[in-house]
């Protein structure tokens, strides 16, 4: 058993600061992920700050019509909110794909953000990773990789981001919240985690000690037609092989927005830019969707045991496509 400090602030400046004063520090609210990898010994924070009461549970309608949910809203709540599931769709049926019921009745907003990946490589002590220990080695890149990423992996590291709700929040356009030393900032939620390059140990692109305090899903993205898809291994309790998410508006027959985003793919959710750029303007047709999935896809690298991923995700983004547009007028 390792020891470690318990603190409990009483506001967002207050846990920033405790943060600042305890080098080795980690948040914890619903500890989900956290505990778990404390467990095995992953994480040995010297102190857990508890920020699960503070008042960053809350889901409120911006002026502008954008909704801005707390960090320490449960998954199960965002899910079921009303305006969650008319307006952005993606988002609930990615949280309902996400865990247990009983996880998502603990697991938070920020936390479903800054969790961890599940290769068994990282979760094991006694295997290399470079993720748990720079410079130690990648043992998934000849060992068992099946689960592993097909974009964005470098030498150092081929592990997946593990979030379906992040995928979600990446087509939708989210922004993320953020509160540190130098005060508040947001980042775009499709930009908020790394690709592993040299640095496979640092997930996001948060500053030391900065604090998730909510997201916002922006009025640009609300009512658009979206979707959520995920395959997996079994149909409960288990992480993405690969997933979508989807945002697609078409007028006459035109598509005049696409967000795409895919999951179990690559460190991050990964925003398929150019199937998005070969979208806009062009007849929302399975051919075209076809092509424009392709131009993506076709930057994967897959290994040796995860080439079926490529055309998994191809094959659900493709539904999902398909089944988000209107079907053509009759002649």
């Amino acid at each position: 058993m390792n020891g470690f400090g318990y603190l409990r602030p009483a506001g967002v400046q207050e846990a920033v600061e405790a943060y600042a004063a305890h080098p080795g520090a980690r948040y914890l609210a619903g500890g989900t992920n956290l505990v778990d990898l404390m467990k095995l010994g992953v994480e040995r924070p010297t102190a857990l700050i508890d920020v699960g009461r503070l008042p960053l549970d809350g889901i409120e309608e911006l002026p502008d019509g954008s909704l801005r949910v707390g960090a320490t809203v449960r998954n199960s709540d965002l899910a079921a909110d009303p305006r969650v599931r008319a307006r952005w769709p993606a988002l609930s049926q990615a949280l309902l794909a996400g865990a247990s019921a009983q996880l998502r009745n603990a697991a938070t907003t920020g936390g479903n953000l800054l969790q961890r990946t599940r290769c068994p490589y990282f979760q094991d002590l006694d295997k290399p990773c470079n993720k748990r220990e720079p410079g130690s080695g990648c043992g998934a890149r000849d060992g068992v990789h099946r689960d592993h990423a097909v974009l964005g992996h470098s030498a150092q590291c081929i592990a997946t981001n593990p979030s379906d709700m992040a995928v979600a929040l990446a087509a939708l356009d989210a922004q993320v919240e953020l509160y540190g030393t130098e005060g508040p900032r947001r980042l775009p939620a499709a930009d908020f985690h790394r690709l592993p390059g040299e640095h496979p140990e640092r997930d996001t692109w948060i500053r030391p000690g900065e604090l998730i305090t909510g997201i916002v899903l922006p009025a640009a993205t609300a009512g658009v037609p979206s979707a959520y898809r995920k395959a997996r291994d079994r149909a409960s309790y288990a992480f993405a092989l690969a997933s979508v998410a989807v945002r697609l508006r078409v007028t006459d027959g035109v598509v005049d927005q696409a967000g795409i985003a895919f999951g179990g793919l690559a460190h991050r959710p990964w925003r398929a830019r150019h199937t998005e750029l070969a979208l806009l303007g062009a007849h929302a047709t399975p051919a075209a969707f076809e092509g424009a999935v392709a131009l993506e896809l076709a930057h994967a690298e897959p290994l040796r045991d995860n080439a079926y991923k490529v055309s998994l995700a191809r094959n659900l983004a493709l539904d999902v496509l398909n089944r988000l547009a209107p079907a053509p007028a009759p002649a």
